[in-house]
């Protein structure tokens, strides 16, 4: 087990009542790694285990879902994660010359943070907002329609209130 990482009572509480409701801890992998990212910021090799020993799986399991999937980070991030889909909507809509304009603004490439620790660029698979295509989340919320502008102005309110 982990020698430096620990779960609390409360999310160990969590963590069990998660796998009550389930046939098999495996069942529960997605809610304990959203806990676990959230409490530790991303996913550490060492957090990975933690998970796995907590649920009495291999870390094999643990790291098959880690890395398929786009909203699990196996490195520290920004205070703002701006998430960019890419997928064929969005980048019909403007997505990649978005993503080219925030990095260019941020100084930094895809996956990178700002050297100020606040803005992390990342692309995701479909974020399932079409409609509103190109979408950008920032920290989990939702914002559509994105443009240049719209993103520039986004980026200098982060900076203000993180000031």
């Amino acid at each position: 087990m982990s020698d430096t990482l620990a779960y609390t009572a409360e999310q160990l509480q969590t963590i069990h009542d998660l796998v009550a409701r389930y046939p098999h801890p495996r069942s529960a992998l997605l809610p304990v790694l959203h806990l676990t990212q959230d409490a530790f910021g991303y996913l550490s090799m060492e957090a990975q285990q933690l998970v796995a020993d907590t649920l009495g799986l291999r870390l094999m399991v643990v790291r098959e879902v880690v890395t398929f999937y786009t909203m699990f980070r196996e490195t520290p991030a920004g205070k703002y994660r701006l998430e960019v889909c890419t997928n064929a909507g969005c980048t019909l809509n403007g997505a990649v010359e978005l993503v080219r304009h925030m990095c260019e603004t941020l100084g930094i490439k895809v996956g990178e943070t700002t050297p100020d620790g606040l803005f992390t660029v990342t692309e995701v698979e479909c974020a399932g907002a079409c409609g509103g295509a190109p979408v950008v989340q920032i920290n989990n919320v939702y914002h559509e329609k994105m443009t240049p502008e719209k993103m520039d102005a986004l980026i200098a309110e982060m900076r203000e209130e993180a000031a």
